[in-house]
């Protein structure tokens, strides 16, 4: 008999092949009805994780202030967003937050999932590092539907965090290069780019969604390529960094999700002054 875990594994996996199956059937220019369909046919389980980042509720604790140095609530952003787990998080911590869903459905979930616990949070939300601040009240959600590649839901925001763990490595990676330009023209001159970037574990070069992200991030963000990498490519590399943005922070983080098997790492970026 397997065990609890051999059973998680067995099933992720499993999912895993439905999601590049059902992808496979898709051209990399029409992802965004693949995953409207998934939403439509309740399949969100295949990478639902049924609660916020352990890894985003530690470093936000630990090394982000919600309000800036004027008092002003920051404003966050999390393309992706799917059923609003770190959207409401992020709101409960001070910030005024904006999830995005390129499906209709999966923004109606993310806007009942948000209603329901802003007003009864549960324990999940919160990690071992908080910290009472009685300046900081709950933010605001805002649950948006729309396609990150396009203009028509953002009116010209700029967002003081935006936060990347799933949402990369469902895109093509023929779509890399776009989703880093529209990374800087979203994220304020003095604003920080999260990334948990996952899965490492998984061979770039195979076939996805989840497609392996391993130096990914560094390559199309610091160095300003295409993102297509063999998975040689090192975090810690000397290169031109001929890219828009700048590392600050990379690091391992103590808590994570299981299936990232250990080997999620935290980045964070900013936009290189001109």
């Amino acid at each position: 008999m397997s065990s609890p875990k051999e059973k998680e594994t067995l099933q992720n996996a499993a999912g895993q092949l439905r999601l590049i199956k059902h992808f496979k059937a898709h051209s990399p220019d029409d992802q965004t009805a693949g995953w409207s369909n998934l939403w439509d046919t309740d399949s969100s389980n295949l990478w639902d994780r049924g609660m916020p980042s352990p890894a985003l509720i530690d470093f936000i604790e630990e090394r982000f202030d919600p309000l800036t140095k004027d008092g002003r609530r920051k404003k966050a952003l999390i393309p992706g967003c799917g059923k609003g787990y770190d959207v409401v998080m992020l709101a409960l911590h001070g910030f005024d937050v904006f999830g995005l869903e390129v499906s209709e459905t999966g923004a109606s979930v993310a806007r009942e999932y948000a209603q329901s616990q802003l007003s009864s949070p549960q324990d999940y939300n919160f990690g071992p590092c908080r910290k009472e601040n009685p300046r900081v009240e709950k933010g605001e959600v805002t649950i948006l539907q729309g396609d990150f590649f396009k203009r028509d839901w953002e009116s010209g925001m700029q967002f003081d965090l935006i936060y990347d763990y799933t949402f990369l490595c469902a895109l093509h990676p023929n779509m890399r290069r776009q989703w880093a330009g529209r990374m800087a023209d979203l994220l304020a001159p003095s604003g920080r780019l999260v990334c948990l970037e996952f899965p490492l574990f998984k061979d770039p070069k195979m076939l996805g969604p989840p497609w392996g992200l391993k130096g990914v991030h560094w390559d199309l963000l610091a160095e300003g390529k295409d993102g297509i990498v063999s998975g040689d490519v090192s975090e810690d590399a000397n290169g031109e960094e001929k890219g828009a943005f700048e590392r600050l922070l990379y690091l391992k983080p103590e808590r994570s999700y299981a299936n990232g098997k250990g080997t999620d790492m935290l980045s964070v970026y900013i936009k290189k002054s001109t």
